[in-house]
């Protein structure tokens, strides 16, 4: 079985910044981890390798420092490792960060799985896993919280708001993951050692990819930024009502229908 899981370095919360004139994020500076959804991506990779066989490639697209994240993910037991890594890819929103990935997915060839996290802790769209399948034209199930093979089909437990529902779906396909779906290894020390020393993280950019054109980074970007900001939030005079409870219940409604609040 031939996976691929692809993984996004986030920045760390509260290392962040916006640029007022493009609003996107900068990262530059910022310390990255990998996505957390994205780390219930690898082990649901590794689980499926170990209970069927084949090799497991990991994917990312981002800054030269994104190499970090593929290296947890050698470290974790991935057998591959690829970065695309391209300037002309900045400020990309998801259509175009889809666009970019389904060709490195085509330069790395034949898959049978693809895994994603459900979403990025920095974007919360859950959109770049089923734009990528659309533009590989590849059948897709979406937050997962069990998987199992039978044959050449794959069966998921799909989270819903009211529930769960089991959906099933030939090879190759696309699966986004739920964090429910697994607790993710600790990789031991001497796999840490041997993915930063001895690894190889292959490094592609654009060009490698045989691809021109405008439909990269900002410029192959639908979304637009109008304006971002950051909302002011005030305090309030606080109110303390005492009494007896019903009395307090009854004064709490009150207040609360005042503000329109109920």
């Amino acid at each position: 079985m031939e996976i691929i899981v692809c993984i996004k370095q986030v920045p760390e919360a509260g290392d962040i910044g916006w640029d007022p004139d493009t609003g996107t994020l900068l990262r530059e500076g910022a310390s990255g981890v990998v996505n957390r959804h994205d780390k219930h991506a690898i082990e649901a990779a590794l689980q499926l390798r170990e209970a069927h066989g084949g090799t497991i490639t990991a994917l990312s697209m981002g800054p030269p420092q994104a190499d970090e994240a593929l290296r947890e993910a050698l470290s974790m037991g991935v057998d591959k490792a690829v970065l695309l890594s391209d300037r002309r890819c900045a400020g990309a929103d998801t259509l175009a960060t889809s666009y970019a990935l389904s060709l490195a997915v085509k330069k790395i060839g034949r898959f049978d799985i693809i895994l994603c996290g459900k979403e990025t802790s920095d974007g919360m769209t859950a959109q770049v896993g089923p734009q990528l399948a659309e533009f590989l034209n590849t059948p897709q199930v979406t937050c997962a919280t069990e998987i199992s093979i039978r044959g050449h089909s794959v069966r998921i437990t799909q989270k819903l708001e009211g529930g769960l529902r089991i959906l099933e779906t030939r090879f190759p396909a696309l699966i986004t993951v739920e964090r429910q779906i697994n607790q993710p290894r600790i990789p031991p020390m001497d796999s840490i050692m041997e993915a930063y020393r001895d690894r190889e993280v292959q490094a592609w950019s654009l060009e490698d990819l045989g691809e021109r054109g405008d439909h990269f980074g900002l410029k192959g970007s639908p979304t637009k930024t109008k304006r971002v900001y950051t909302k002011e939030v005030t305090r309030g005079m606080v109110t303390i009502l005492q009494g007896e409870p019903d009395e307090v219940a009854r004064d709490l409604i009150r207040a609360l229908q005042q503000k329109g609040l109920c």
